[in-house]
């Protein structure tokens, strides 16, 4: 009688990708807000743009094929006539860490518990996401190139 020879096979699982932290940008003008977000999608983070808070409250806090939204950077132009968006946009997305843009000629606004960072201009696209970096660091396997 023939032996038989068991046969063992592993099934290799491929790794799902881990979900991108999101930046939300919230920046009245499109060019430098479409820069900043391609910069900060460069580096590996999934970064969104809005030009008011009125349409960054229309950013869903989750989606299956996202991450949360961790970082909000608002330039302080956004601010204007704002009310009471700012914390409902806080809120809404379960506080995430924030960032101003402040301007050099201008008080910063009130409410100044609600930033983690200010950065005052002048600043370059560079300086905003060595700021981002600063406060929601990628893991290593997360820090390329997300397009």
């Amino acid at each position: 009688m023939a032996s038989v020879k068991a046969r063992h096979f592993v099934m290799v699982m491929p790794s799902r990708p881990s979900l991108r932290p999101r930046v939300l940008v919230v920046m009245p003008d499109q060019w430098p807000r479409a820069m900043l977000r391609a910069a900060l999608r460069e580096k590996g983070y999934d970064a969104v743009g809005t030009r008011n808070l009125d349409s960054a409250l229309r950013i869903r806090p989750d989606e299956s094929e996202r991450g949360p939204v961790r970082l909000i950077i608002v330039d302080q132009p956004a601010l204007a006539s704002a009310g009471d968006q700012l914390e409902k946009l806080l809120e809404r997305h379960r506080a995430p860490l924030t960032l101003l843009l402040a301007r050099s000629t201008q008080a910063a606004p009130e409410g100044q518990g609600h930033w983690q960072k200010i950065l005052r201009r002048p600043l370059s696209i560079a300086d905003v996401v060595t700021a981002s970096e600063a406060l929601l660091p990628l893991s290593i396997e997360d820090r390329h190139p997300i397009d």
